[in-house]
């Protein structure tokens, strides 16, 4: 058994983790590309979600390698992710490729057979193994978060631009070579130390941007275009509402315990929206009025095309907007949208609010 898994931000590093300590073989996908994205809506449905259309682009990538087995956390609700794992194996096999696919989800909420999935993706039926590997991904996941956002914040204030950009190049081409956490730890601790040799503005006092939206393009870099880094690059300090490792911890740790680290986040989005429709919406709507509610610039939504509940978000979010007076842009994403129009509405935006702030001050 040789496992691969969609790409997603940093879902990699712990998936890394995860199966080399567990002695797993494993095919990580190559980065995402239009390669990867025209492979997958070759074969997809037209009108499918481009998360989805990347998602086959990166398994056939992978199989090309030599993966035969695929690994893909599972949904429920008003989400068409829910329907990913069934919808991907019947294309790959309408294709001619026999792989096998183990979805991590409780089946009418069958616990039982959730961790026999595991089990048998991990190859080892010892459960204290397994949760020892479990915490030491989500570790290395929530480290690596830790890494990007603290770069981000340099890179807005970086005197000679490129500075970050180098590094996580460096960081990137070095994440793949190294085997389990330790050597993981060893890289981002070596990574903060040259971090600390980037000269920075002490007087430049940056606009501060939330991004908001559908968890896969928040966190995949490819479908957004780099955004986050685009931004910073443009003096901007990011705030991205999603990140996966805090994600994990929320559905592994707090939710099972009936508990939630989004307290905040849901008291602000009450007046809006009080109830879970599906997807991210929920978040989406919390975190809009929770960066208004502490002084953001401006705040930009991403969603890929046809998503139904951002959409729902998005027809919101213009009260919010209005309640707060505060700049506020969507995004849409699939595999038609262009990078130079998105950088310009990006550099726009920005100047817009620059010039807002100047006209308050």
């Amino acid at each position: 058994m040789i496992v691969t898994f969609p790409h997603m931000g940093n879902v990699y590093i712990g998936a890394k983790v995860l199966m080399e300590g567990l002695g797993v073989d494993i095919v990580i996908p190559p980065p995402s590309s239009d390669k990867t994205l025209e492979i997958g809506s070759t074969y997809s449905t037209e009108f499918i979600c481009a998360p989805l259309k990347i998602n086959i682009g990166n398994y056939i990538e992978s199989i090309k390698k030599g993966a035969d087995t695929v690994l893909i956390t599972g949904s429920n609700g008003p989400c068409r992710f829910g329907f990913y794992g069934v919808i991907e194996q019947e294309i790959l096999r309408d294709m001619g490729y026999d792989v096998e696919f183990i979805i991590f989800e409780a089946p009418e909420g069958d616990v039982g057979e959730l961790i026999r999935r595991i089990q048998k993706a991990t190859k080892t039926r010892n459960i204290g193994r397994i949760a020892k590997q479990i915490i030491k991904a989500q570790r290395a996941i929530i480290t690596a978060d830790r890494l990007e956002r603290d770069m981000l914040n340099i890179e807005a204030r970086e005197v000679k631009k490129g500075s970050i950009r180098m590094l996580r190049k460096i960081y990137k081409d070095e994440v793949e070579k190294v085997k389990g956490e330790k050597e993981l730890m060893n890289l981002i601790k070596n990574t903060y130390n040259e971090m600390t040799k980037v000269q920075i503005n002490k007087d430049h006092i940056p606009l501060k941007i939330g991004l908001i939206g559908e968890i896969y393009t928040l966190i995949e870099p490819y479908i957004n275009f780099h955004v986050e880094e685009k931004l910073a690059n443009l003096g901007v300090e990011v705030h991205r509402s999603l990140y996966i490792g805090d994600w994990l911890s929320e559905h592994l740790v707090y939710r099972p315990m009936g508990l939630t680290k989004e307290v905040k986040i849901r008291k602000a989005a009450k007046p809006y929206l009080d109830r879970c429709i599906g997807g991210h919406a929920w978040e989406t709507i919390g975190y809009a009025a929770h960066y208004c509610q502490s002084g953001y610039d401006g705040i930009i939504q991403l969603l890929p095309f046809g998503c139904m509940p951002e959409i729902v978000a998005e027809s919101i979010l213009p009260t919010i907007q209005r309640d707060y007076n505060i700049p506020l842009m969507t995004l849409v994403l699939d595999e038609l949208t262009g990078d130079t129009g998105y950088l310009t509405r990006l550099e726009a935006f920005v100047d817009m609010i620059e010039r807002k702030r100047e006209r308050r001050k």
